[in-house]
């Protein structure tokens, strides 16, 4: 984003804090940046906003980074170029349409290497549908739903652009990427960018149209059921559809793929169990985060909807808030029968009435050790078993168990429930009884002790809705830290967020940059 005033020898970096009355005034920000730099504001030849966030701590105020120009021509940056080789005869299997596959792929397109995509789900349209369904008659679509089809998990639940995954790539690519095919340029400069559900469909469809016009491939409605192996190297994928070769397999199937991670231990490739983290979603009013956080009432009209972060100890461990989603739902996530699962999203314009977030605690090693299972699986078979006593609880119908806040911090079961935003409907329960002992003390310490930091956050219409399950994969695929390939399977490049080394969009595009990089080296097999 850039402010141009006029014909434009020097560039200044420059902090200011402007009044949400006049972020939208342009006059008001220069005059500001002139201050700030000691000069008349007629030398300011332009400007760009390199970064925007917002300070609430006392009275919230815009805080802008900004590169002044001073008396010199000023030309507004342009998108960089990206050009597509012609692709030759290697092939890449990817599995998985997600951020990881869909960016493994681009950046296999830069080198020439043909990308096959194989997706399990749907497209954008159709999986739309099919989520319909979930709402109006209750069905859910084991390949077709919130976290399978094209696009992954992200594209029906958020579209949430931040990452702490700064010295892992190069962030600015990804989110360049999004806005060439659609995203608006403000997710270039906000501190914590966000598409929206509502636009990232679309914004997800242009990936792959461009995918197919520089030569890739994408099939749809295409379970991998085999990794196909000779002499420890990988050489395609068995289907439902049948065999694709390649020279190089890209894994990127996210992190509710449990069939795949069965088929890995089945195959006796290496995998492990990893921690993760479980718990609920929280739901309130938008409009009491927003007195609480901006501490005025109503919020300003040059004000977004507000958000929060919460994290704290409680015996030990991590309590922490996770995905919050101001102006948004809570979504029926699972991808299976007799199953709750629960998220959250927001559109772009995040408008709804309520504010959900995540609220969980650490799950380690110790809390699935005597869970009958294969080794590698017993993390993601306690995971299932939770959202399987939340399915109980819920009584059928894809209700889920739900309880008011201060009801569960007073041990007490909830008589009747306050509206949320959860569609196919809440059912009263005991979370007690839902989540396993450990996770809902933590929870029962942590919102005690986020109650005092935030007034009101335990009022009468907070609702818990449990279970949020699906944080991270339970298992790891594990890789050569160099070659980024399996250390059995010459080939095998387990990747992005199901394989345990992304947690969201933005980290999940830069490791799918980062394994096709290494595809690239690897010598044909063919």
């Amino acid at each position: 984003m850039w402010i141009v005033f006029g014909k434009v020898l020097s560039q200044h970096n420059i902090d200011i804090k402007v009044n949400p009355d006049h972020i939208d005034d342009e006059s008001v920000v220069r005059g500001l940046a002139a201050k700030s730099l000691r000069i008349k504001p007629e030398r300011i030849t332009g400007i760009r906003i390199e970064r925007r966030s917002i300070d609430a701590r006392k009275q919230a105020v815009y805080q802008l980074r900004l590169k002044v120009y001073v008396e010199e021509d000023f030309i507004p940056d342009a998108l960089p170029d990206v050009h597509f080789k012609p692709v030759g005869e290697r092939t890449v299997i990817v599995v998985g349409a997600g951020p990881a596959g869909l960016f493994a792929s681009l950046r296999l397109l830069e080198n020439g290497i043909r990308p096959v995509i194989i997706e399990r789900g749907k497209t954008v349209k159709e999986r739309r549908r099919d989520l319909a369904l979930i709402f109006k008659e209750r069905i859910v679509d084991p390949e077709s739903n919130y976290c399978f089809g094209e696009g992954g998990a992200g594209t029906y639940s958020d579209g949430k652009l931040y990452t702490r995954s700064k010295k892992r790539g190069d962030v600015r690519s990804v989110l360049e990427t999004f806005v060439r095919h659609g995203a608006s340029g403000d997710i270039l400069i906000d501190a914590h960018p966000h598409i929206g559900t509502n636009k990232l469909p679309g914004i997800i469809e242009r990936i792959r149209e461009t995918i197919i016009k520089n030569g890739g491939e994408v099939h749809f409605e295409t379970r991998m059921e085999e990794l196909m192996i000779a002499s420890g190297q990988v050489n395609g994928v068995k289907t439902n559809k049948g065999s694709f070769k390649g020279d190089a397999v890209i894994l990127a199937t996210g992190h509710s793929a449990r069939d795949v991670f069965e088929m890995l231990e089945a195959q006796g490739i290496r995998i492990y169990e990893k921690p993760f983290a479980l718990g609920v979603r929280i739901e309130h009013s938008q409009e009491l985060i927003d007195s609480i956080q901006y501490k005025m009432k109503p919020r300003h009209k040059n004000l977004p909807p507000s958000s929060y972060r919460l994290v704290t100890q409680a015996d030990g461990r991590g309590v922490f808030s996770f995905c919050m989603c101001p102006g948004g739902i809570i979504a029926p996530s699972m991808t299976g029968s007799n199953e709750i699962v629960v998220n959250g999203w927001s559109p772009s314009k995040r408008g709804g009435k309520f504010a959900n977030s995540g609220f969980v605690v650490e799950v380690r090693k110790e809390d699935w050790d005597n869970v009958d299972a294969p080794v590698g699986l017993r993390a993601m078979k306690f995971q299932a078993e939770v959202e399987r006593n939340a399915f109980i609880a819920g009584k059928g119908n894809l209700h889920a168990p739900a309880q008011r806040l201060i009801d569960f911090v007073n041990r007490n079961v909830s008589k009747d429930l306050p509206d949320t935003s959860y569609i196919p409907g809440v059912t009263t329960a005991n979370m007690d009884d839902v989540l396993p002992g450990f996770i809902a003390g933590r929870i029962r310490t942590g919102l005690k002790y986020f109650g005092k930091r935030m007034k009101g956050f335990l009022g009468q219409d907070a609702i818990m809705v449990g279970v949020e399950s699906r944080t991270s994969s339970p298992v790891s695929v594990p890789r050569d830290k160099e070659t980024l390939q399996h250390p059995d399977v010459i080939g095998l490049f387990p990747c992005g967020e199901g394989a345990g080394y992304a947690g969201g969009i933005v980290s999940a595009a830069l490791d799918g940059y980062a394994c096709a990089e290494m595809a690239v080296l690897l010598k044909s097999n063919r």
